[in-house]
């Protein structure tokens, strides 16, 4: 029987045109013995320019929607994965090489680990990379709450990269998948999970994040104070009542 990840990939139009770079390193990626991979991607809206940017391959499964922002389309792609694993792939990001070999490599050294996060390059414009500006934690094991103590202690920012989290699909449900937002979705389930799982940082890099006009953390709706206060204080106190539960256990 073959091990599935699932990696699923929310688009918006103007990331249409970075699907064919997604797809290339998606396809680049060599699995462990008895592994496949499927593209779960979710367009957020129903005007059929994502299904028809897709090339014809069995292992994707396109899928659209009413649009309701990219919190909506992720968990509509969730609906549909089949994998034991789900790892997220934004639209206009790349995976670099043996990126989903090194996860699923942590999950099987460790049966008790429920995600992973990894260290991010960001692409350039110009189709160099540099660092990601935060100080990365070291390789290996997350010690429990250390995500929520810094996303506490530095202004609502998180120690790893949201863009590169992989889950067991069974915990991504349990946690109700990414959270209702205007923006922060991503941010909201790997808190969420850090308070309940065990986590593992991978050191070597495990995707590009490409930097662009059009993405949606550049715009300035992004950082509008009310709006940023309110949405990081809710995934704030998500995860408190979510450690506190679990703690009760």
């Amino acid at each position: 029987m073959t091990n599935l990840i699932s990696v699923i990939t929310p688009v918006h139009e103007p990331s249409v045109r970075y699907l064919p770079d997604a797809y290339d390193s998606l396809v680049a990626q060599e699995l462990p013995a008895g592994w496949a991979w499927e593209w779960v991607v979710q367009e957020d809206g129903q005007t059929g320019t994502v299904s028809a940017a897709l090339p014809a391959d069995p292992r994707l499964s396109p899928g659209t929607g009413r649009k309701g922002g990219v919190a909506t389309a992720r968990n509509m792609a969730l609906a549909r994965a089949e994998g034991s694993l789900v790892r997220v792939l934004d639209a206009d990001d790349r995976l670099t090489p043996g990126a989903l070999a090194r996860e699923i490599a942590a999950f099987a050294q460790s049966p008790a680990l429920g995600w992973t996060t990894a260290s991010v390059l960001d692409l350039l414009p110009d189709g160099s990379t540099v660092g990601w500006e935060h100080t990365d934690p070291p390789d290996g094991p997350l010690p429990y709450a250390y995500v929520l103590n810094n996303f506490q202690q530095n202004n609502y920012r998180l120690p790893v990269h949201p863009a590169t989290l992989c889950l067991r699909r069974e915990l991504a449900v349990a946690l109700g998948g990414w959270m209702a937002l205007p923006g922060g979705e991503d941010t909201g389930l790997l808190l969420a999970a850090s308070v309940v799982a065990d986590g593992y940082f991978i050191g070597r890099p495990g995707l590009l994040y490409r930097k662009h006009p059009d993405q949606i953390t550049g715009q300035a709706t992004w950082t509008e104070p009310t709006e940023w206060n309110a949405r990081m204080r809710l995934i704030e106190a998500r995860a408190h009542a979510l450690r506190d539960l679990w703690r009760q256990r």
